[in-house]
């Protein structure tokens, strides 16, 4: 992976989730709390009295709903996607 210049403070679990993320075809079991993770580490995450959760990774910003579950959806890893990759962390 190509990244922006924080991705050598990322720790291999930081590294194997954002390669889940851009895995295809999608995964299915990529697990929230190492999505936030990965968030925090590069960005900044936020979480509202409501449950909902501001990350900001550079200049992007995005407003995610927790999955139910403990594992993300599909949706979420194409918006995880885009947001990731329009901050600078691209697939090799």
């Amino acid at each position: 992976m190509s990244s922006s210049p924080e991705s050598p403070h990322l720790d291999n679990r930081h590294r194997n989730t954002l390669r889940q993320i851009f895995e295809h075809p999608v995964s299915h079991n990529i697990e929230w709390h190492a999505v936030t993770s990965l968030l925090a580490a590069i960005g900044t995450v936020d979480v509202h009295h409501d449950g909902k959760v501001t990350v900001a990774v550079g200049s992007e910003r995005q407003v995610f709903d927790p999955p139910e579950g403990k594992d993300i959806d599909a949706q979420m890893v194409v918006d995880l996607r885009h947001m990731l990759t329009a901050a600078g962390y691209v697939p090799s």
